[in-house]
């Protein structure tokens, strides 16, 4: 007596909506092509999630997002040393570019002037990065619209401007604020 055995590379009749005529793929073949269109569905799901969630982030959340930095131990042959060299996570790298608010502490650059080109730090300066306090990625150097002079003050001020990563030069801060404007509340 002979015995019938269905194999798992049956195959399923499938109808293509462009054609008239019925196609049979593997089983094997759907479930890769349905897999394939979860991941799809997916990634397509958690980039507006991220996209939502970086345009309705408050001051305090951007720091936040610009937190999320990794410091890694390297020799620099240049410098004949080894330093340290922050990487920046992947949601603040979507930042780069776009309109931000930070909120912060002016850190002059040149006596407690007024200035179009300051440090603007999440911490008061006594907690400051380069107090070795805080890491680079609580502050950022920022040039005002227009060259326009911000008068120095120790209260907490917020800028709004155009991030700019720098993710290469050691000698400049991660962080720019281009275009930035003071924010009234």
């Amino acid at each position: 007596m002979n015995v019938v055995r269905q194999s798992q590379t049956s195959r399923v009749k499938t109808t293509h909506p462009y054609q008239s005529t019925s196609i049979t793929f593997p089983y094997e073949l759907q479930i890769v092509y349905f897999r394939f269109l979860i991941m799809r569905h997916t990634l397509i799901l958690l980039f507006t999630t991220i996209a939502v969630a970086i345009s309705a982030q408050t001051s305090k959340e951007n720091w936040n997002t610009l937190g999320m930095v990794t410091i890694s131990t390297e020799y620099d042959a240049a410098m004949g040393m080894e330093i340290q060299k922050p990487t920046v996570g992947i949601i603040a790298q979507q930042m780069d570019g776009k309109e931000v608010e930070l909120a912060g502490f002016i850190i002059p650059l040149s006596g407690k002037l007024a200035q179009s080109h300051f440090m603007l730090s999440r911490y008061p300066q006594s907690m400051c990065f380069f107090c070795g306090k805080a890491g680079p990625e609580t502050a950022a150097q920022v040039f005002m619209k227009n060259k326009e002079k911000v008068a120095f003050t120790e209260d907490k001020v917020t800028v709004k401007g155009i991030l700019r990563i720098n993710a290469t030069d050691m000698n400049n801060l991660l962080y720019t604020i281009d275009q930035a404007e003071i924010i009234k509340d």
